[in-house]
């Protein structure tokens, strides 16, 4: 097996072509697994007993995470290689992001507005009922650079960082945000240290991803954007990496957007035109080639360790 400076860029490799040639797991996911375990932990801990406490939460992320981790450390050791690379494979969705932006762009390429509809509104929690054209684009267009940081940046980041448990941490975290990270009155507390967490292991992260969006794209609008738009948007973490994707791809985001029946104006993001369905696929190709560099700069760093 691989040793040396080049063990981790070698797995993350391995990783990536794993991803890329087999996609996510589509029978026994291990994130339905955990999926199930959290939510079982949650109604115990939240619905049941009633303790919507920021303290009950904590407990509940301890006890969905902890073990998870614990046992990769502990299998690391025994087959170094092989624990990074399955563990990388299992936090990236690189591929499977840009088949879901897939399924989102060729209908609307042929017309097809309401299949198109159906198929962004796996991917945002918006409402896409009323969603002409543009818009469908515009919520794909956001998913995928989101996600470029949530689905493959964030992971390569912790990767480096920790290894295969690294990258299992961060997707087991973001897991939980997405599950528990709202603002309801079920979630608002008992979900709060789920989205604190997510938080800050994404801060950096995100702001490589937005640095890696400006680099492969229009550069001096991505950084523009980055610096005067960040800061209005809600998410401390999603605001420079949509800002900055947005502006590398030339397009205009944010604006009216229909959640939960309640329209929100959100802050507008990007400098250019309104998205169309091409510009799905160019946000899966700043994605994919984000992805590439960031494999390069592994090497690289390999090389200068050597």
């Amino acid at each position: 097996m691989p040793d040396g400076p080049f063990a981790l860029p070698l797995a993350a490799l391995a990783a990536v072509l794993a991803d890329r040639l087999l996609g996510e797991p589509r029978r026994f996911h291990p994130l339905v697994g955990f999926g199930w375990l959290a939510s079982a932990l949650e109604l115990w801990l939240n619905s049941r007993l009633n303790k919507r406490t920021i303290a009950a939460g904590l407990l509940a992320w301890l006890l969905a995470v902890g073990p998870w981790i614990a046992l990769a450390f502990w299998l690391r050791p025994l087959a170094p290689f092989a624990v990074d690379a399955v563990l990388l494979w299992f936090a990236l969705g690189a591929q499977s992001l840009g088949e879901h932006a897939e399924a989102v762009a060729r209908p609307l390429r042929e017309g097809r507005l309401d299949e198109a509809r159906q198929r962004v509104s796996w991917m945002v929690s918006r409402d896409t009922a009323t969603l002409e054209e543009s818009g469908v684009a515009k919520a794909g267009v956001e998913s995928v650079l989101e996600n470029g940081n949530d689905a493959v940046f964030g992971a390569l980041f912790w990767f480096a960082v920790l290894g295969g448990p690294g990258a299992l941490l961060f997707r087991l975290a973001n897991t939980l945000d997405a599950m528990w990270g709202y603002r309801s009155e079920r979630f608002n507390r008992f979900g709060r240290c789920a989205a604190r967490l997510d938080d800050v292991l994404n801060w950096l992260p995100a702001r490589l991803t937005a640095l890696t969006y400006a680099l492969l794209g229009r550069t001096r609008c991505a950084l523009a954007c980055w610096r005067t738009q960040a800061a209005a948007w809600e998410s401390p973490n999603a605001g420079p990496v949509m800002a900055a994707g947005a502006g590398g791809l030339g397009v205009q985001l944010g604006g009216a957007a229909i959640y939960y029946g309640r329209e929100e104006m959100r802050p507008p993001l990007g400098a250019g035109r309104p998205p169309l369905a091409a510009d799905l696929g160019r946000a899966v190709a700043l994605v994919r080639h984000g992805l590439w560099l960031w494999l390069a700069i592994f090497f690289l760093t390999g090389l200068l360790h050597a």
